[in-house]
């Protein structure tokens, strides 16, 4: 994207300032966005984003500064910029003195692209979201929408320890809402599956599905009475149901918080956290998931990282500052939305392992409670892992049995608390795709984990 001379003397202008060290981030970002309301056309758009990023650290103080013209004059002003803002040197070393000799990290391609979305036209992409369009309107569905998505960024990542990386990365989604009414109700319903892979994604992840869910998702509850509200067990669905380790629980294992320690698991590495039936993990390696990459925004190459092991804390998610601020080891945590924000530590695919028991299993030992199959968003204290998180399917368990649907039910507890009322996992592991927002921007991320028994939760309800 940017050949070696130039980045290394955009690096060594960077540093001329006193900084301890450099990096520069190049992205190439091509995007398609097509939206049907009612089967018509709404949006059709899309576009590319360019630019570069030049990050400086002073100990662990972060400078940043960035530009859409990636010129030789233009990236040497903003490291330029950056160097004066800290510095007391005189500025130098724009002059093609940058003396780097890079290693290019062979980058390990753990899955492939076949139908790159560059290369598949756009009628093709609108007979998918027509597809799903089509599936969603059955029954008392009076309205569907329905957005497709693919993004291809490719991305250059060097600095002055001399590490050199690039990597593309292809994603592929499809959103579709429906809306039932018979004239007294109404409900909606909800599907949105994606993945790191081309337009092949649609052959097996087939839009009629996606639409069909939406549908029985919205047709579901839409006679549902009104949820309980009080203490008592709950079953928590597989998916999407991961969506609460993740916000209540995923971002307080980041060292973004655990660095100031505003994390409750800060000081608790080797502690037990959870019930011994949980094992977790992030693993930015699965092939083709929506949050797995071959190699980080700081040129660090993914992995898979154990942060819980049968209850037991064993890491955090670390990206460069964190390591300098903690000591702890990089785990390839290094995320960005785009070249306009400084990485930090973020999640990729993060899930509860599957575990030994089954749902009907877990549901038969309750005796009043509450199955939330499907959930929805919420809010979550950050630091403390307190959470408020919506069930958009739920049902009563009544003597071990699913019972009626209802809706209106709301899930609140504490992260930390619930890991360890955790009392049951079963073994139909799967995972939901979302968009992750923290202070390096919005990123792709996976969520998930089996059903789970917890053995007391607070329920918001009406009734």
């Amino acid at each position: 994207m940017l050949e070696p001379e130039l980045v290394a003397d955009v690096l060594h202008a960077a540093r001329s300032g006193g900084a301890e060290w450099a990096e520069l981030f190049v992205e190439d970002t091509w995007q398609t966005n097509l939206t049907l309301l009612q089967g018509a056309v709404k949006e059709a758009g899309g576009g590319n984003s360019y630019g570069a990023g030049i990050r400086l650290l002073y100990g662990t103080k972060v400078v940043y500064g960035y530009t859409n013209d990636t010129s030789r004059q233009s990236l040497l002003d903003v490291a330029q910029a950056l160097a004066k803002s800290q510095g007391t040197v005189g500025v130098t070393g724009a002059d093609g003195s940058g003396g780097l000799n890079f290693r290019r990290q062979e980058v390990q391609r753990l899955w492939a692209v076949r139908d790159h979305p560059e290369q598949v036209s756009k009628s093709r992409k609108l007979d998918i979201a027509r597809r799903a369009h089509a599936a969603a309107q059955t029954g008392f569905v009076k309205t569907v929408d329905v957005t497709y998505l693919d993004v291809s960024q490719r991305v250059l990542v060097a600095n002055t320890d001399g590490d050199w990386a690039e990597d593309e990365r292809v994603r592929s989604r499809l959103m579709v809402r429906a809306i039932a009414e018979d004239g007294t109700a109404r409900a909606d319903g909800y599907a949105g599956p994606g993945a790191s892979r081309g337009l092949e994604f649609f052959e097996n992840e087939l839009p009629e599905h996606t639409g069909a869910e939406a549908a029985r998702l919205a047709h579901a509850m839409l006679h549902a009475g009104y949820a309980p509200a009080g203490k008592m067990p709950v079953v928590i669905g597989n998916g999407f149901g991961g969506v609460i380790f993740h916000e209540a629980c995923g971002h307080i294992l980041e060292t973004t918080a655990v660095a100031k320690n505003a994390s409750v698991f800060a000081n608790k590495l080797g502690q037990k956290i959870a019930g011994s039936c949980v094992s977790a993990v992030d693993d930015g390696t699965v092939p083709g998931a929506w949050g797995s990459l071959h190699t980080d925004d700081e040129a660090t190459p993914s992995e898979r990282t154990l942060l819980i092991d049968r209850g037991v804390l064993t890491s955090f998610m670390v990206d460069r500052v964190g390591e300098l601020q903690t000591g702890y080891r990089r785990t390839g945590s290094g995320r960005r939305q785009n070249y306009t924000f400084a990485p930090a530590s973020r999640m990729r695919n993060t899930f509860i392992l599957a575990g030994e028991d089954t749902p009907e299993h877990l549901i038969s030992q309750v005796e009043f409670g509450l199955y939330a199959r499907t959930m929805g968003g919420g809010s979550v204290t950050p630091g403390t892992g307190d959470y408020n998180f919506t069930v958009n399917e739920g049902y009563l368990i009544r003597n071990g049995q699913i019972m009626e649907p209802v809706r209106g039910a709301a899930l609140v507890g504490n992260g930390a608390q619930d890991l360890l009322n955790i009392t049951g996992v079963a073994g139909d592991l799967a995972c939901g795709q979302g968009m992750c927002g923290s202070i390096s921007g919005s990123i792709p991320t996976d969520v998930g984990q089996p059903h789970l028994l917890i053995s007391e939760m607070t329920v918001g309800g009406r009734s």
